[in-house]
């Protein structure tokens, strides 16, 4: 508590000075501890705050009216968002206002995130846009039901510069050709997984969005006749081309006398593609930053002489290729500026490819040998003698490492932040106390390592305090003493899987219920939990998003009783073959407000009525429900129509 004199002098601050003290202040945190100060610092925060991503819609009208100046919002966590809210929110904002007049609140905005908002249509986007007239990025990403005449609303906001529309399934070449006309001064589109574009829409994008840096038609199945419209952007950096299925090697001759620009490129799954392709590329453009080429060629002679003349290149990821140790001393011998390696799944990855490659690119930051199965500690130990800078290493289903290579990686790799050891039986405790050193480590997955031990554990506990996310997949061996020593040190882990750890019971769950910031929790199959343990973890962890307890049959109602009373901000759960009672699921399914999607299969306690009550409770928000395949003939018409009006999409087991 500040003293009476301390708390006058900060107060005799002008307010340009505290303004520039709380823009120096980057965690949100320390944000929040200051606008609890006092009123004055409250205002402060008010005036100066420009981002804000709602976690509670119904909280929505009041963040308005209190944030009047932001230039950033996110609604992708608030499902029941519609075109009602939004008139809402533009003419009242927030109880006791008397006039309906625009809410102020939109006239600065340049960004919007609306990621998964279903219940929006054509009608609340143009709401919008009319009233952000500063609208520069618009996010509608996973709106599945969003097509042409969404374009066509979004099409009015003339200042966009960067639309994510990707799984837009609606989206035709027409609502394009809206968006291309309207907003022709696009720097950046993403339209993923739109199916239903093709040669036509991307040609007129092309022709009137002539400044785009950024374009992503990955899943699309465009020809060759739109790598040759693509060609004529002379500003385009950066194309996602990944799993195009109808493009090959004759559209990739147009890249290479098009796109002069063109830093990044993305083939990867491409089944046309080859080494013949990518030549074509890497010829005409060797200032080529990032070239992704995973699953979709082998490394030829040719284009490994044309890979010499890109002393730029910084990232290459050729997963599932063949390569010899020959490519890799090419590779290490002309590609010096590389940070990043992508080589998940290659065939021909040895020890002699590794210390050949580590050598001479001693600036790697990311490494993925996943399933590179020839790899043993000799490699290790040279990477890590190598590569000091290294901050993330994959090294999945490498079985042959052992604790000797960790040794290396724990003496000499001190900036790691990421590594993936999961199927790597070689690892024990011993290993894991060489890689407690790495204090920096950040994420740590360890799944299906069955030869550690709490003792292993407790090394990880104790010293790399920056964990957020942490994967003991069926580590048996993992039990209470463990979770407490890691409930002790680790108190910023965000991501935790427990899934078959047989032995945790609830005691363990105790531990895991003072992890304040644990946001995602999975523990399928713990045989030995109650409703004692799961409510721990519930009155804890008042962050927990997403819960996964399949297979928790012991839990009693008590427990999910806990649930639906703490875990107010519970996105995503999976319930199946729980023993949940009727009046419990009503409870979870009707209390959770933020709940999107649930599984709920075989719940051996509730009825054909309880499910549909549940149902029920939650129809005007939840997004995605998976039932048991029987119930598709045994609930009411009535609940599935309801159900599929509101954009939920229902999948059976």
């Amino acid at each position: 508590m500040l003293s009476f004199q301390s708390s006058k002098n900060v107060l005799s601050l002008t307010e340009d000075l505290l303004v520039r003290i709380y823009e120096l202040l980057a965690a949100e945190s320390d944000r929040k501890s200051f606008r609890l100060v006092c009123r004055e610092f409250r205002r402060i925060d008010s005036l100066t705050r420009r981002h804000l991503r709602v976690i509670r819609i119904e909280f929505l009208p009041i963040l308005l009216r209190k944030y009047p100046r932001l230039q950033s919002l996110d609604l992708s966590a608030c499902p029941r968002i519609d075109d009602g809210v939004v008139s809402l929110l533009l003419t009242r904002v927030g109880p006791g206002s008397n006039s309906p007049s625009l809410g102020h609140w939109a006239w600065g905005l340049k960004s919007l995130v609306l990621s998964r908002a279903t219940g929006l249509r054509f009608s609340g986007l143009e709401m919008l846009t009319r009233a952000c007239p500063c609208l520069e990025s618009v996010d509608v990403s996973y709106c599945c039901g969003f097509g042409d005449r969404e374009a066509a609303a979004l099409s009015s906001a003339v200042g966009l510069r960067e639309l994510n529309m990707d799984k837009c399934l609606q989206l035709t070449d027409v609502g394009l050709a809206k968006i291309a006309v309207g907003c022709s001064k696009l720097e950046k589109l993403s339209l993923k997984w739109c199916m239903e574009i093709t040669d036509l829409g991307i040609d007129l994008l092309c022709k009137k969005c002539v400044d785009l840096k950024y374009l992503d038609v990955s899943y699309l199945k465009v020809t060759n006749e739109s790598l040759h419209s693509i060609a004529s952007l002379l500003k385009l950096e950066v194309l996602g081309l990944m799993a195009c299925p109808l493009i090959d090697d004759v559209g990739l001759q147009f890249i290479e006398r098009g796109c002069p620009s063109l830093k990044v490129i993305d083939v990867s799954r491409c089944e046309g593609v080859s080494s013949s392709g990518l030549i074509y590329v890497v010829r005409g453009h060797r200032n080529l930053l990032e070239l992704n080429a995973g699953y979709c060629l082998s490394l030829s002679t040719a284009l490994l002489h044309q890979m010499k003349n890109l002393n730029h290149l910084e990232v290459i990821r050729i997963d599932g290729a063949r390569i010899s140790e020959t490519s890799f001393q090419v590779i290490s011998a002309n590609c010096k500026s590389l940070v990043e390696i992508g080589l998940s799944k290659c065939v021909g990855v040895t020890n002699m490819g590794i210390m050949r490659l580590v050598s001479a690119c001693i600036n790697l930051r990311v490494l993925n040998l996943t399933c590179c199965h020839s790899i043993t500690d000799t490699a290790i130990s040279a990477i890590a003698y190598s590569c000091r800078s290294l901050v993330c290493l994959k090294l999945e289903s490498c079985n042959m490492i052992t604790e000797k290579g960790l040794c290396q990686l724990g003496s000499f790799c001190l900036l790691l932040e990421e590594i993936d050891l999961t199927d790597c039986c070689g690892v024990n405790d011993k290993g894991l106390e060489y890689l407690s050193r790495c204090s920096e480590l950040s994420c740590l997955k360890l799944g299906l390592c069955t030869n550690i031990s709490n003792k292993g554990l407790s090394y990880i506990g104790s010293n790399c305090l920056k964990i957020h996310e942490l994967d003991l997949y069926r580590c048996t061996g993992i039990g209470d003493d463990g979770l407490e020593a890691l409930s002790n040190g680790c108190k910023k882990l965000r991501k935790l899987n427990l899934s078959y750890c047989n032995a945790v019971s609830d005691r363990g769950l105790a531990y895991i219920g003072r992890l304040e910031e644990l946001s995602d929790l999975e523990m399928r199959a713990l045989h030995k939990i109650t409703g004692v343990g799961l409510e721990a973890v519930a009155v804890g962890c008042k962050k927990l998003a997403d819960l996964d307890m399949k297979h928790c049959e012991k839990v009693g109602d008590s427990g999910f009783w806990a649930l639906a009373y703490y875990s107010k901000n519970l996105r995503q759960i999976n319930l199946s073959y729980c023993g949940i009672s009727d009046m419990a699921l009503c409870m979870v399914m009707g209390n959770l407000s933020r709940l999107q999607e649930a599984k709920l299969v075989h719940l051996s306690n509730s009825t054909v009525e309880g499910v549909e009550l549940a149902l029920r409770a939650c129809c005007a928000r939840i997004k995605k429900v998976k039932l048991f395949a029987p119930l598709r003939f045994m609930l009411s018409s009535e609940i599935l129509e309801i159900l599929h009006a509101r954009g939920c999409i229902i999948r059976w087991d």
